[in-house]
């Protein structure tokens, strides 16, 4: 009986030897060489595994980075600038500064100003919420209001204020990787330039309806009216679908439009001074006058040119 127990165990072990001899010569056969640098790449990196890169996560951003010809198309928002000029160190490529971004609510439909209509008692998720049905106020297009988006963020930067029952994004927080974005099934949450000292404006308001529907579900609703286009200098405002939207590209952070504004939903934050609507007006009308004078005039003399002539 003996015997046999040690020819057993010595006949597994054997079979166990060549087996493993087997795998490693296979392994070794067809194993894949993994550049080094891909992992020097991945220690520089924040480790967040967010997907707002646009890859999976750090290593198969990693990945990517070491096999593109340059980092142009290649950037980290978690990470930022800093880990961009590590990276590009490793790789011995030259990167380009970005300005930072963060999250933007474009949706001012708070409790007060957009009502509801009817009261909704299903699952709280935004997510099902917009596949029943287009909302609890009259507004189709505004926040829902059940949080995807704060559940969808990892870094704490979301939270849904009680009061107005939108969220609020704390910009110190956010890391701009557009986990929200991709989780509000209205698309009102958009990735912005942060702008110089937190400054920025934007219209908060991704409504589509004509005028009076808009301005029937929420009083600061933006209804397309392009006065704030007209008043732009800078031609940072364009009006598509009955919607104004601001090129934060191009805009120079004059605030003309927020003051000229007449339903309020053109919003500026972070100025350190408030808003002299009066004043603001009182300039963009006078400079308004003075263009139509100048048109005016130069009409005249076209007219009279051809007169004479």
């Amino acid at each position: 009986m003996t015997t046999i127990i040690i020819w057993t165990v010595a006949v597994i072990t054997g079979l166990g030897l060549l087996l493993a001899l087997a795998l490693y010569i296979v392994a070794q056969r067809f194993k894949v060489e993994e550049d080094p640098r891909i992992e020097e790449v991945e220690k520089v990196m924040p480790g967040a595994n967010c997907g707002g890169c646009g890859f999976a996560g750090c290593h198969a951003f990693a990945e990517a980075a070491v096999k593109a010809p340059n980092l142009d198309n290649n950037y980290c928002p978690v990470g930022g600038n800093e880990t961009m000029k590590k990276v590009a160190a490793i790789l011995g490529y030259e990167v380009k500064e970005k300005a930072p971004m963060v999250a933007v609510v474009r949706c001012a439909g708070t409790c007060a100003a957009r009502p509801r209509t009817n009261e909704y008692d299903g699952s709280a998720s935004c997510k099902v919420k917009a596949a029943l049905y287009a909302g609890d106020t009259g507004c189709s297009f505004g926040c829902l209001g059940c949080g995807d988006c704060v559940a969808a963020c990892q870094f704490g930067a979301l939270s849904m204020d009680p009061q107005t029952g939108l969220p609020v994004v704390d910009q110190e927080k956010c890391t701009a990787c557009g986990a929200c974005v991709k989780a509000c099934p209205k698309s009102i949450i958009e990735l912005r330039a942060k702008g110089p000292r937190g400054m920025r404006i934007f219209v908060s308001c991704v409504n589509k309806d004509k005028g009076p529907a808009v301005k029937k579900a929420c009083s600061v609703g933006c209804i397309g009216c392009g006065i704030c286009a007209k008043t732009c200098t800078h031609d940072a405002i364009t009006v598509e679908n009955n919607v104004a939207y601001i090129d934060f590209a191009k805009c120079k952070l004059c605030r003309e439009c927020e003051a000229m504004c007449p339903t309020g939903a053109i919003i500026g934050v972070n100025f350190p001074k408030p808003l002299d609507k009066d004043a603001v007006k009182a300039r963009v009308q006078e400079r308004q006058k003075k263009a139509r004078e100048a048109a005016a005039a130069a009409a005249t003399v076209k007219k009279e040119e051809q007169n004479n002539g």
